[in-house]
């Protein structure tokens, strides 16, 4: 024999009569022993596709172990995973708060205040501090977007936040 056993497998052909010998089989099995929501056809596949990737490594010999192996092992890992989405899906999430009415009623309160001061200041103070304190640009960074100095861009977000702090100190 002039071919290696290893290349046996990698044939397109030889790959092909494998796939017509086993995969209705291996397919039924996992059906029989997982049931149809797991889709074991499509483990079937995958098996498939993995036996091709490693034909080179896989003897002729172990093809059908290898095959019957790696889908059962697929469809072991998708039962863990539907354990996991599962547990996950009883998980009720939060709808409750440790905050008091009164502090969620000051909390509402202080945005619509600060948004309301916050519209009221100068433009360029405005873009200069939003850019600076929730863009979290540096002043030169600030400067340069706007084309202006460093200290004009200084001086326009600490007077934005000076108007800020004067307008919400009276909230505390």
């Amino acid at each position: 024999m002039s071919k290696s056993l290893h290349q046996d497998i990698c044939d397109k052909i030889r790959f092909s009569k494998l796939y017509e010998k086993y995969a209705q089989t291996l397919s039924n099995i996992l059906y029989y022993k997982y049931g149809e929501r797991l889709n074991p056809s499509d483990k079937v596949q995958e098996a498939f596709i993995k036996l091709w990737e490693n034909c080179a490594k896989i003897k002729p010999e172990t093809a059908k172990s290898f095959l019957y192996t790696t889908a059962n092992n697929m469809m072991l890992n998708e039962v863990k995973h539907q354990k996991v989405v599962l547990k996950h899906q009883k998980i009720k999430p939060k709808d409750y708060t440790n905050e008091s009415p009164e502090f969620i009623l000051r909390k509402k309160e202080f945005l619509k205040r600060f948004e309301n001061v916050l519209s009221q200041l100068k433009e360029e103070e405005r873009v200069a501090f939003l850019l600076n304190k929730v863009d979290g640009k540096t002043h030169q960074e600030v400067a340069n977007i706007l084309n202006i100095t460093k200290k004009v861009a200084e001086h326009r977000i600490y007077a934005a936040f000076k108007k800020l702090k004067d307008a919400l100190e009276e909230l505390n």
